[in-house]
């Protein structure tokens, strides 16, 4: 059906309506009070924003509190308790393994039980370890939280942090206007007020932090510009590192505007900004090194390379063949036909700026009214130039990504980075648009309470609804908790669990092979990897966590009758250990019913890919691959032995090649699946023997 008006209009302006939720209607509450306390210009207004009233450190450590506060309400509220999207789920277990002394672990066999997606493979690491494809940064400092038992907490800290370093760039901006104080706060204040910053700075995602460091190392290089003092661009240079190792597509834009104003300060003072930001630079090294055996070897690369397709899709630039089929295949297929070009690049571009607008103040209309005075705000406070720049590059350093990476609650969050950069924007801008750039100190106070007062007004009529929308996808609940084991009592054993975000949010590594000295969580696998597994660690206590929209439930594992026959199903080996020339794998659902659980793993390109078979013991082994015949030609190559297959017309069937007896070792073996063009799939392959 083609969409109707009415559901292009809400596409294009959002969702406008009355409160949502009870947190909804206590912010419009506040909103309310505060245009009180605006209409009525009480003394009120002195104590929040004059320094003489209340402390700056007073002022900052209850703004602090106010933000961390409101953060953490964030996630019980709309996070229901944890961490939701894949990206934060998977952040979320390499900070674990961190904390535990390890950017890459390592799991027993078989692997496919501890592989799935965000994972890279064993075989990249050259060994037995698997490891998580994110930039080491952000997991770094998630990693103190769970040091003190507590990772949840991690969030709410940034945001504290985040209103103070907000503070200090308004400050730096403002400082030679004379309710510079005033500015500052304002500007912290709409930090506080900025829904999309409670996101970030409550699951357990990378930007809060990148919005940190990047805030952090413009207010010092500013800093450093009107002091003349060094030491302030080491502070910006430490902090540019620290986003190099947490998002390095937004250290560009940081990084360019940074080096200029310490080359203005004094051309050899650059190089102090580089300097430190060695360490960030070197963490991500260290961290690519540990994960994919080279130092200079994206892991983000390096799992694309190996689990999605066409070879090059994810990539950062343009052309054809951009855009992965897998994990981004609607979008891809809907937004992309043709490639990613010019056009391509500036419709991506465009959505995210659409929805961008509602980021910083909570409802677009907001957003055009700053802009629409920003060209006289520049020309009045010169260093705002600074941040709109920042702002720009920050546009353009993503232009080169094809996909939009925008979602409900999280907004466009490929400029997330530069939030706090737009509030002290704003909170200067509003200062400038008297007739004759100047306003009163008290005039400005009004009108900033004014603004506060509609930024959340902004959330209650318009930005909640994307965040009830958050709160409700998937479920509406973390895809694992893990006081459904303390209610079950389980300390010691094996558990199996059904989704990748479960898996990524209850998987200790140090409990990867230890089932006696606490939970050993692996991947359910639904065939004969979860008996090998159960066998491998000696049958210790066994369960299967199933998630649940209405509720979770553990139940005993109860593995099949043991027997020398072993079925291990193909798309279970997603994602594969390698992927070569033309050709990559992806799960797929199967039209015939002979497909065990109408599942399989198909090929597609003229190439190779490897899987892993796991072998349970030592001997001679009878291997039957059971594939779909189709029209597609390929062959699956097991330790010399070539099987082909496929060259026949009309519908899907699955067949089960001719058996023939290898001689294997224990441990993940190989399996070499050739693909010639048109797609091929594998449904599992079978080892047996006789005793």
């Amino acid at each position: 059906m083609a969409p109707t008006w009415a559901d292009r209009a809400q596409s294009l302006l959002g969702s406008w309506g009355r409160p949502a939720d009870g947190v909804a209607v206590v912010v419009l509450v506040l909103a309310i009070v505060l245009a009180a306390v605006a209409m009525k210009k009480p003394r009120e207004l002195e104590r929040v924003f004059d320094d003489k009233q209340l402390s700056t450190r007073r002022f900052l450590l209850i703004a602090g509190f106010a933000a961390a506060f409101l953060s953490l309400g964030y996630v019980a509220e709309y996070l229901r308790g944890g961490p939701r999207i894949i990206d934060a789920s998977t952040y979320y277990l390499q900070a674990r393994a961190i904390s535990e002394g390890h950017f890459a672990w390592q799991v027993p066999d078989p692997s496919a039980s501890f592989r799935g997606r965000f994972l890279i493979a064993p075989s990249a690491l050259h060994g037995d370890h698997v490891a998580g494809i994110f930039p080491p940064g952000y997991p770094l400092v998630l990693s103190l939280g769970f040091l003190v038992g507590m990772p949840m907490i991690v969030g709410p800290l940034l945001a504290a942090a985040n209103v103070c370093v907000t503070y200090a760039l308004a400050k730096e901006v403002a400082w030679d206007r004379p309710e510079s104080e005033s500015i500052a706060r304002a500007a912290a204040l709409l930090s506080i007020a900025c829904a999309a910053l409670r996101y970030h700075t409550a699951d357990t995602m990378s930007h809060g932090a990148t919005a940190l460091w990047v805030t952090a190392s413009l207010a010092c290089a500013l800093r450093a510009k009107r002091t003349t003092e060094r030491r302030w661009l080491g502070y910006s240079g430490f902090a540019l590192g620290m986003v190099v190792a947490t998002r390095p597509i937004s250290a560009l834009p940081i990084g360019a505007c940074v080096l200029i104003i310490s080359w203005t300060v004094h051309r050899w003072r650059a190089a102090r900004v580089a300097a430190f930001a060695l360490f960030g630079v070197g963490l991500l090294m260290f961290a690519q090194w540990a994960s994919t055996g080279s130092s200079l070897r994206s892991t983000q690369l390096d799992y694309y390379a190996t689990s999605d397709g066409p070879p090059g899709c994810f990539r950062y630039g343009f052309g054809d063949g951009v855009g992965c089929m897998f994990e981004h295949g609607d979008f891809v297929r809907a937004r992309l036909p043709d490639g990613y070009g010019l056009f391509s690049a500036t419709g991506t571009t465009l959505r995210r700026l659409l929805l961008h607008l509602s980021d910083a103040l909570n409802a677009w209309p907001l957003m055009l009214l700053v802009l629409a005075i920003s060209k006289r705000a520049i020309k009045r406070a010169p260093l705002l130039g600074w941040l709109a720049a920042l702002v720009a590059l920050q546009v353009l350093a993503y232009a080169p990504f094809y996909f939009d990476g925008n979602y409900p609650g999280g907004g466009a969050r490929l400029y997330a980075d530069v939030l706090p950069v737009e509030h002290v924007f704003v909170a200067v801008a509003i200062s400038t648009s008297s007739v004759d750039g100047s306003t009163p100190i008290g005039t400005y106070k009004r009108r900033a309470t004014w603004i506060l007062a509609i930024v959340l007004a902004g959330f209650a009529f318009h930005g909640v609804y994307d965040h009830r929308q958050l709160a409700e996808r998937d479920g509406g609940r973390v895809m694992f908790d893990r006081e459904d084991l303390e209610r079950a009592n389980i300390k010691r054993g094996l558990v199996f669990v059904d989704t990748d975000h479960g898996f990524d949010l209850a998987h200790d590594p140090k409990y990867a092979s230890a089932p006696d000295l606490g939970v050993t969580i692996a991947r359910l696998r639904g065939d004969d990897h979860d008996r090998l597994l159960y066998t491998r660690l000696e049958e210790p206590p066994a369960w299967v966590y199933r998630f649940g929209h209405d509720a979770s439930t553990l139940t005993p594992y109860n593995p099949p009758t043991k027997s020398d026959a072993w079925t291990f199903e193909a798309e279970a080996e997603w994602p594969p250990l390698d992927q070569r020339a033309g050709a990559w794998a992806m799960p797929i659902w199967t039209v015939p019913a002979c497909a065990s659980a109408a599942h399989a793993l198909e090929i597609q390109g003229d190439g190779e890919v490897v899987i892993a078979l796991p072998v349970p013991e030592d001997g001679a082994w009878t291997v039957t691959p059971r594939v779909l015949m189709r029209a597609g030609t390929g062959s699956i190559t097991v330790f010399g032995e070539t099987w082909s297959f496929g060259g026949e017309g009309g519908a899907e069937l699955c067949r089960d090649l001719d058996a023939r007896t290898i001689s294997l070792a224990r441990g993940d073996a190989r399996a070499v699946i050739r693909s010639h063009g048109a797609p091929i799939a594998i449904d599992a392959i079978s080892l047996s023997r006789s005793r």
